[in-house]
């Protein structure tokens, strides 16, 4: 059983920056692939990015590449998503999850969910 908690959203002017973290309990963090994902008013829950559970791979989104990154620190049970040059349109809540290698986009794939962190970018 793993449970995760996210935390380090807010409030950011687009061009702004923030870091996720994904605080992970359980003994079993370390062999689960970790993701982002995210929900838009209105809108159907999307993959962000993803890293297996070696850190040494990634996956993400067209629409962030190059501007989110993702990684892990398996020794603090800990993933992130480190945002920058933010848009309005990454406005959303934010949820970790956690999933078997090999990674897909589908919200199909997590076994276990964060609550969630709001995430707003002002123009």
């Amino acid at each position: 059983q793993v449970q995760l908690g996210e935390s380090g959203g807010g409030l950011v002017q687009a061009g702004g920056s923030l870091r996720l973290s994904c605080a992970a309990s359980g003994r079993t963090f370390s062999s689960y692939a970790m993701g982002w994902f995210r929900q838009a008013p209105g809108k159907e829950r999307e993959f962000v990015a993803a890293i297996m559970w070696s850190g040494t791979r990634t996956r993400y989104t067209d629409s962030v590449k190059g501007r989110f990154t993702i990684s892990r620190d398996n020794a603090k049970n800990t993933a992130y998503l480190q945002m920058s040059s933010l848009k309005p349109e990454d406005t959303a809540v934010y949820y970790c999850a956690a999933g078997p290698d090999p990674v897909t986009t589908s919200t199909l794939w997590p076994k276990y969910w964060g609550p969630g962190t709001q995430v707003t970018v002002s123009s």
